[in-house]
């Protein structure tokens, strides 16, 4: 007979879905204060004795690095390739790349890397600690944990560390694909639009990088597309092709099997770039906010902020790349507008963060939504649209794979088969 009632699987099967959701909003949010502090105290330390992260930086690098690999290894990097690896078991990815020890050590770790100036974000490991808090919600309600609920906690985890529901959405259609099945869709939709009135509710109705307010006429469009598309596709693909080598085999030949010693390298020249430019240290959120609204800012950054994203990757620390790259994008499209001074310096920054960003990740579409979302540029989705589709096709000449789904590579075992659903 079908079961009825509270206990039935269909309700606990929903109430997996509404409180994970709920979860994920809360903890993306608690996440975001922790590494908002964690680079408010770095940047506080820096500002009364400069020299300090030749010395912290460094040896920070080590010791996250040394942690990272004796206790959660599963907790390296962005977060973003081991739920797209976890796909293809997820049940078994519960005790593993999507497990509480895991997401734990990914939040502190991540904190700690933004403490000692480490150029990370937070999107990616909220992407992984999301996907963890709605697997264990819905093991907690004695529901099969599925290749879908996985997709969706990233989702949410999405929208709620950059308030932009849409974007996840998008996120879980282009990143996490070969996970997408019809019935998804009303879990998806659920988890990112409690999850993001959860963020709302409780952080406020705020734009991520603020209102931009400008447009560009159709004759800018036609040469500052091609040209910002280019560049930063070109620049995002050698991004993204690095990355792919050095995660196969890269990193080890330049460690020559001493990887603390690589971290600790690695770590001098983040600490070296912070210190000669006082601007790639951490999320790189306030250098690119800046730029949007029209500040003078050196022509270097892009390539620094490059070098300093790719050093701490390099050092394999816990911690995402989104906002390092959006930031990278910033410098990008500022270099495009010493090019074209004429035209308004925050449209032109945003088709540098579009185009750069498409470049690394190859996901136009969200690109373009996590753009607009985080900037209210509405009147800017056409130009924006257009410079990620040509960035996109720059970004192929450089590296074919994608990099998350080249990264999940590495967390799945040698036999691995097609996804479980």
């Amino acid at each position: 007979m079908r079961r009825h009632g509270p206990t039935a699987p269909i309700w606990r099967q929903r109430l997996a879905i509404f409180g994970g959701a709920v979860a994920v909003g809360l903890v993306a949010i608690l996440f975001a204060a922790v590494a908002d502090k964690a680079s408010d105290l770095f940047a506080n330390r820096i500002a009364h004795v400069w020299w300090l992260p030749l010395i912290v930086t460094p040896l920070g690098f080590v010791v996250i690095s040394w942690v990272t690999t004796r206790l959660a290894p599963a907790a390296r990097g962005s977060g973003i390739p081991q739920i797209i690896a976890a796909k293809h078991d997820p049940e078994e990815a519960t005790a593993s790349l999507a497990s509480a020890r895991t997401a734990g050590a990914k939040a502190v770790l991540t904190a700690a890397a933004l403490a000692c100036g480490a150029s990370v974000g937070r999107e990616g490991p909220t992407v992984q600690i999301g996907a963890t808090v709605m697997a264990y919600a819905h093991r907690l309600m004695r529901v099969p944990v599925r290749a879908s609920v996985l997709v969706a906690g990233a989702a949410a985890g999405v929208a709620a560390a950059f308030n932009t529901p849409l974007a996840g959405v998008a996120f879980a259609i282009e990143e996490l694909a070969a996970a997408y099945e019809q019935r998804m869709t009303l879990l998806v939709m659920t988890a990112v639009l409690i999850a993001g009135m959860i963020s709302l509710g409780v952080a406020g109705d705020y734009v991520y990088f603020g209102i931009v307010g400008q447009t560009l006429p159709l004759r800018a469009v036609l040469f500052l597309a091609p040209v910002a598309g280019i560049l930063g596709g070109l620049s995002g693909g050698l991004f993204s092709r690095i990355m792919l080598w050095l995660a196969r085999g890269g990193a080890a030949r330049i460690s020559r099997g001493q990887p603390l010693l690589l971290a600790g390298g690695c770590g001098l020249v983040v600490a070296s770039l912070g210190v000669a430019t006082g601007l790639t240290w951490g999320t790189g959120y306030t250098a690119a906010r800046a730029m949007i609204d029209g500040a003078h800012a050196p022509l270097w950054f892009g390539p620094a902020k490059f070098a300093a994203t790719l050093a701490t990757a390099a050092a394999g620390l816990p911690g995402g790349i989104f906002a390092p790259s959006l930031a990278t994008g910033a410098g990008i499209g500022n270099l495009v507008h010493a090019i074209f001074p004429g035209e308004p310096t925050g449209a032109v920054v945003l088709l540098g963060m579009v185009a750069y960003f498409t470049g690394v990740v190859r996901a136009p579409l969200t690109s373009v939504i996590i753009m607009s979302e985080t900037t209210g540029s509405r009147g800017l989705m056409l130009p924006l649209l257009a410079t990620a589709l040509i960035a996109e096709g720059a970004a192929s000449l450089i590296s074919r794979e994608r990099l998350y789904h080249g990264l999940a590579a590495g967390f799945l075992p040698a036999d691995a088969g097609a996804p479980k659903r």
